[in-house]
């Protein structure tokens, strides 16, 4: 059983299909050209939750040394003037986060396709595409191909993560003839064996929290790789674990050390090719 919304966004038909299977497909129907300009681009604040309460944690350590510098607990007596010190930690760590969000993401994003000797024909698949920074990043360097970004969208990590949003996003940067959304989970993708030139993925393999899925996850991205092709994986933890998964494999892997000037936390790049 199949059903099937249709709306309209500003003069453009924008169509949402969905099934029994786990995925959503979207038709993008161009009526004017205008459209794009009409939509405003937004990828937005990555890891919200812990950016706010990071905040809230530095307002907190502050405020306590401010109204009680000292605190007495019968005969225990302690100086709480030591959290400016966490005060500052974690308001720093807000802001470079933030700063992350607003700047170093797209940078980022530079390096990494920066990292794919692109032809404009490959056929590019974005594990845990968000608001679909990745792959209309990708879709921009194609002619011919087509960009596929997959994404189970969880409210947590990105603000409005929603998969209308990444539609509206591929409008406005007038890719979306050139892109598929779809909702798929990395660790069991419907997609046939050796479909893809180009895979990316950041930031999006730590979420998944057991060791067994994460492996999983990787022999599913070699799996569906296609021979000659390059895989482009970012992430701040478990790079090493990735490699190593990625060995047992028998691709060709590099690990690039850790980016600490554009990315926050520090983010590691694999490449990977079979």
């Amino acid at each position: 059983m199949v059903s099937c919304f249709t709306g309209e966004l500003n003069g453009s038909y924008l169509d949402l299909q969905t099934s029994n299977m786990p995925h959503f497909v979207y038709i993008y129907h161009k009526k004017s050209m205008s459209t794009a300009q009409t939509i405003k681009v937004n990828y937005g604040i990555d890891a919200p939750g812990v950016v706010r309460n990071l905040f809230l944690g530095g307002l907190a350590a502050f405020l306590i040394p401010v109204f009680f510098p000292v605190i007495t607990i019968g005969s225990v007596i302690i100086d709480t003037r030591g959290l400016f010190w966490t005060a500052g930690g974690c308001t720093l760590g807000g802001i470079l986060m933030l700063a992350y969000s607003l700047y170093g993401k797209y940078k980022h994003r530079d390096r990494m396709l920066n990292l794919v000797s692109w032809t404009g024909n490959e056929q590019v698949l974005d594990i845990g595409t968000g608001k679909g920074l990745l792959m209309i990043g990708a879709a921009k360097r194609l002619t011919t191909g087509k960009a596929i970004g997959i994404d189970i969208w969880n409210a947590e990590d990105l603000t409005g993560n929603t998969i209308q949003n990444t539609v509206k996003n591929t409008i406005a940067e007038g890719v979306a003839d050139k892109t598929q959304i779809l909702n798929e989970n990395a660790m069991e993708m419907s997609f046939a064996d050796n479909t893809f030139d180009v895979i990316l993925t950041n930031m999006t393999l730590h979420n998944i929290y057991d060791k067994p899925g994460r492996q999983k996850a990787c022999t599913e991205i070699a799996r569906v790789l296609k021979p000659g092709g390059v895989a482009v994986i970012a992430d701040f933890r478990h790079a090493k674990e990735y490699k190593s998964n990625f060995d047992e494999l028998g691709t060709q892997n590099t690990l690039y050390r850790a980016d600490y000037f554009r990315t926050f936390p520090a983010v590691s790049v694999l490449v990977v090719k079979k």
